[in-house]
């Protein structure tokens, strides 16, 4: 591979917003060098008015493959990945079948080297069987292990008290945690039933998936990483009350931690009427109060990553209101815009939505060479105009075509983004023969 120098970039990256030209060499990054250094390379772009970015590590994605590669595969969300400068993700275990198996996890692992233009990794998923597993997982692969104390997918629901003991005592991986209590669902879900049989009002799905359900399962997850001294990873807080069972201390002290995903810092209960069960995700979207909080959360530390539980269905499968309609959304394409666009209403500086996007991922899951612009890191680049823009259907790249920011205009485009030094994505086109590489977990 040739060498390649960027001119005139804003850089941000961290912590600093500086002017630089970036040489990347194959697959690496050798040079970070004030702007209009004089220096050459082989091939030169003029990156003048653009940032330059790390790639984003996107740390929470449901791929859908195996089983359900009508809404989406590993293909299609991978070049939706890297149309949004995503050059790395973590995919779900909640997959048919699911992800419980040495032999499941390895096939996912293979299905990525012959189909991700990004980088990748898995979570292996717990039950209240699979714990004797755990020691057989490669550590320097497998990003960590996804524990569902909610409902969910399948077999996947670890809800036996013993079983969840075993978990949290069993590995010294993350245990990456969806926190939901099912009993306070399903009486609350009982109650809305008796009162509009199975036509649920989407709107009722926040007071189904309340602030209560969240705020229980969550301090109960807080409380066995105590007593254990388990690495939890909290994924997708979605209410005020829960950023009271995090601290602000420093990422790299912390062993218990919180992710906030694209859903709840966009969307509130204000926008259902708008939007309906587009905006339907398990936890549920809440109160704008609840939003605002959010917000201030990661300027304090309260919340350490900032992902998209990238989720795509048909939109026949989005019909049928709070209880029949399928839970989630396809966000990862419009993330890295979407912080980008919150920073310049100032609710969060550009360099924090570095931090929470690429460089706290790689930190808190250490991760080898990845989510900086520094030298000897792997060339994983986003280059990012400032122009504004309309999402209509046909710019989606996700399979399922939908998302529930049509419409809505961006100030922010991701233009081009290299991963491992090649050029996955440029202004509309795909290396459709570059591939990703596997994610290293430096242990």
């Amino acid at each position: 591979m040739s060498s390649t120098i960027f001119r005139r970039a804003t850089v941000i990256n961290d912590g600093e917003v500086r002017q630089c030209d970036v040489i990347m060499d194959g697959q690496d990054i050798t040079t970070i060098a004030p702007a209009g250094s004089g220096l050459h390379c082989d091939n030169e772009v003029d990156a003048g008015g653009l940032l330059l970015l790390p790639g984003v590590i996107d740390e929470h994605v449901h791929f859908r493959e195996p089983g359900m590669t009508a809404k989406a595969d590993t293909t299609s969300e991978s070049m939706a990945a890297a149309a949004g400068g995503v050059t790395s993700f973590m995919d779900m275990p909640n997959t048919r079948p699911a992800t419980t198996t040495l032999e499941a996890l390895e096939e996912k692992f293979a299905n990525a080297a012959s189909k991700s233009l990004v980088n990748y990794s898995y979570y292996f998923g717990a039950t209240n069987h699979n714990s004797h597993l755990f020691g057989s997982l490669d550590k320097r692969s497998v990003c960590g292990i996804k524990l569902f104390m909610g409902s969910s997918t399948g077999d996947m629901l670890v809800d036996d008290d013993t079983a969840l003991r075993s978990v949290f005592d069993g590995t010294d991986m993350i245990v990456a945690a969806h926190c939901e209590d099912t009993a306070a669902i399903t009486r609350n879900a009982a109650a809305f039933r008796e009162r509009y049989g199975d036509d649920v009002p989407v709107a009722c799905h926040s007071q189904i998936r309340d602030v209560e359900a969240c705020y229980r399962s969550t301090a109960k997850a807080v409380e066995l990483a105590d007593r254990y001294g388990t690495r939890l990873h909290v994924m997708h807080l979605s209410t005020a009350r829960e950023l009271t069972l995090f601290d602000t201390s420093p990422l790299d002290g912390k062993h218990i931690t919180a992710e906030a995903c694209l859903a709840h810092l966009l969307f509130t209960t204000e926008d259902y009427d708008a939007l309906g069960t587009r905006i339907k995700c398990n936890p549920s979207v809440k109160s704008p109060s609840d939003r605002q909080a959010l917000r201030q959360a990661l300027t304090t530390g309260r919340i350490d990553t900032i992902a998209t539980d990238h989720a795509p269905h048909l939109l026949a499968d989005k019909e049928g209101g709070a209880l029949r309609a399928a839970s989630g959304m396809p966000m990862l394409q419009f993330s890295l815009i979407s912080m980008l666009d919150l920073a310049a209403q100032g609710v969060i500086s550009q360099m924090e939505v570095v931090e929470k996007m690429c460089h706290a991922p790689a930190r808190l899951f250490h991760i080898d060479k990845r989510g900086f612009i520094r030298k000897g890191y792997r060339a994983d680049i986003a280059l990012v105009a400032t122009e504004d823009w309309t999402l209509t259907q046909q710019d989606i790249v996700s399979k399922c075509g939908w998302s529930p920011l049509e419409g809505h205009t961006f100030h922010h485009r991701v233009v081009r983004t290299y991963v491992n030094g090649n050029l996955a994505y440029d202004n509309g086109r795909f290396d459709n023969g570059a591939r990703g590489q596997r994610l290293v977990f430096d242990y």
